[in-house]
């Protein structure tokens, strides 16, 4: 197992890996990640915020981070952070708790880069969800409102209750 940026040529694997996750989500009746757009993970790509985990060469999981977050964090986003977000499992290795192996591959990379919290979030009350970040460390802070969403992803446009989640170093 072995964790990288994820590159250019990994484009349609991580739109791929997006669907899936999104298709998984409608069977949960919980809040569906809407189609992202490729500009988005292009950028991401080029600024070394795209991460993949391999297994055998695969690609068994996918994220980003960011170093900002203002429209979910709000006052907090002054905090020395990074911030994960689109965590999307590749089905062939689904049930493998990579949220714990991403939160231990986020302490190092935070620290070598001097932040001090490792944060995420995610929408409506998926208890299952709120119970599987928080046995992989995480604190949850709560269920917020947001107060502007402008900048964000279509699917924080029309859910009000976003779980935030953070682990300070």
């Amino acid at each position: 197992m072995k964790i990288e940026n994820s590159a250019v040529t990994d484009v349609d694997e991580i739109f791929r890996l997006y669907a899936n996750a999104s298709a998984y989500q409608k069977t949960k009746n919980v809040v569906v990640w809407p189609d992202f757009e490729r500009q988005l993970v292009e950028k991401e790509l080029n600024q070394n915020r795209q991460w993949k985990l391999l297994i055998d060469d695969q690609i068994a999981c996918v994220w980003a981070i960011t170093f900002n977050d203002p429209e979910i964090w709000e006052e907090r986003d002054k905090d020395a952070a990074i911030y994960i977000h689109r965590i999307a499992t590749n089905p062939k290795f689904r049930g493998h708790n990579f949220v714990a192996t991403i939160v231990d591959w986020a302490k190092e990379y935070a620290q070598n880069i001097d932040k001090y919290y490792i944060r995420l979030d995610t929408l409506g009350n998926n208890v299952r969800l709120i119970d599987h970040y928080t046995s992989a460390g995480f604190d949850f802070l709560g269920i917020f409102e947001l107060n502007s969403t402008a900048g964000l992803p279509q699917h924080y446009q029309t859910t009000k209750g976003c779980c935030l989640f953070e682990i300070k170093l």
